[in-house]
């Protein structure tokens, strides 16, 4: 808890600090990739110094941002576990998009699609450092095919893993509150208590 009695610490510094890395990781990362993409995003490469740097540069990023990743991986893999209560929030999202989310099910410091959107994302940037291992020349050698096919899988996944941010982004914003936790830790005990309750009686004892 912090000092304000109407307020609920969500997010240590430490955790804040590690979100936000990743996240501008993931923005420069989609960014160098979709220069390669299509030549429409050609002229991004201007953003890195130009196409030579884009290349050298891209795999770095990714590095980075997979390393950063698996520190958050770490941290909150287990508050991302699946309950049945995540499921039934699932199967009933459309009540909590219709604007009816006082009947959902008392959610965790995660609710079921926070959760979904975890895992899915750890899948993506998964075979994403996977097939970009298989796809980086100056440091390893796989046959022509094999890099090949891996190319195809990096952009499909690519396209995927940036729709997903998007809505995670979306729904960041929609969600009121929710991006001044990101940003300073901290949310109002009413906030809590109307998405996330099962969370707010475990911080409240209530």
């Amino acid at each position: 808890m912090t000092g304000n009695p109407k307020e609920l610490t969500r997010y240590s510094a430490s955790e804040r600090s590690n979100h936000w890395i990743v996240a501008i990781s993931f923005v420069l990362i989609a960014l160098s990739g979709l220069s390669f993409f299509h030549p429409l995003f050609w002229p991004l490469t201007q953003l890195f110094g130009g196409g030579v740097w884009t290349r050298i540069l891209h795999p770095y990023i990714g590095v980075a941002l997979m390393i950063c990743f698996a520190s958050m991986f770490v941290r909150f893999r287990a508050l991302n576990r699946m309950t049945p209560a995540d499921w039934e929030w699932v199967r009933r999202i459309r009540e909590m998009a219709g604007g009816n989310d006082l009947t959902m099910p008392a959610q965790g410091k995660y609710n079921g699609g926070q959760k979904l959107m975890f895992w899915s994302i750890s899948a993506c940037l998964l075979l994403m450092v996977l097939s970009g291992v298989i796809m980086w020349r100056a440091y390893f050698t796989f046959p022509v095919t094999l890099v090949r096919v891996a190319a195809v899988v990096h952009a499909a996944v690519g396209a995927i893993a940036i729709a997903i941010i998007l809505g995670h982004v979306y729904l960041a914003i929609w969600t009121r509150g929710t991006i001044h936790a990101m940003l300073y830790g901290r949310v109002t005990r009413a906030w809590a208590r109307q998405h996330h309750e099962r969370w707010y009686r475990q911080m409240t004892g209530g």
